[in-house]
């Protein structure tokens, strides 16, 4: 009777790149990098989409007027969002592994990088949404997490970064022309 090596008998799960696809922005660049992640580390992709069931106000009487959505026809609307995202990212032969989760981004993009070994995420598109989102992900994921910046995700300025960097520009005005009466900066370039 031959005892076989422990170490060749065991076999270790594929590398795992889990990639947070939000239903707003579809995140196109971090299903790109993940992807390459994934395949320059022979290793598999599993897109995830986390979602709320939706709060159903109550009415006047205390009782709401509308019908709860049903939660199994809201999981495969969510999953149908997912694929449709995915596909208009990767292709159809994606080879992505979707799954839907119901319950708060943090926890559950968490919750599915259990036992992986890379988390792929956007950051939020609008840091009053969701403050601290990414920030809370890396602290509490068991892998570690790679957050596409806007500036590489190609995400629109926000409202917030807009105003902000208008200030930003007026302030720097103001501070040029400060104690010098009928100063006039030069004129932006090609304006």
């Amino acid at each position: 009777m031959t005892q076989s090596d422990p170490v060749e008998d065991r076999t270790d799960p594929p590398y795992t790149v889990v990639v947070g696809v939000s239903a707003t922005s579809g995140s196109p660049t971090a299903l790109e990098w993940a992807r390459a992640q994934a395949q320059a580390n022979g290793g598999r992709l599993v897109a995830v989409r986390v979602y709320r069931v939706p709060n159903v106000p109550a009415g006047p009487s205390g009782t709401s007027s509308r019908v709860p959505p049903d939660p199994a026809q809201l999981h495969a609307q969510e999953l149908d969002g997912l694929r449709r995202d995915v596909v208009a990212v990767l292709g159809e032969d994606h080879d992505a592994e979707l799954r839907v989760v119901r319950g708060g981004k943090r926890r559950g993009l968490v919750a599915e990088a259990v036992g992986a070994d890379l988390l792929v995420i956007d950051a939020p598109r609008s840091p009053s949404m969701a403050p601290l989102l990414a920030h809370r992900i890396v602290y509490a994921a068991s892998c570690p997490v790679v957050v596409m910046p806007p500036s590489i995700s190609g995400a629109p300025p926000t409202a917030l970064t807009r105003s902000a960097q208008a200030m930003g520009r007026a302030a720097l005005r103001s501070a040029g022309t400060s104690g010098r009466a009928g100063f006039r900066p030069p004129p932006p370039p090609g304006g």
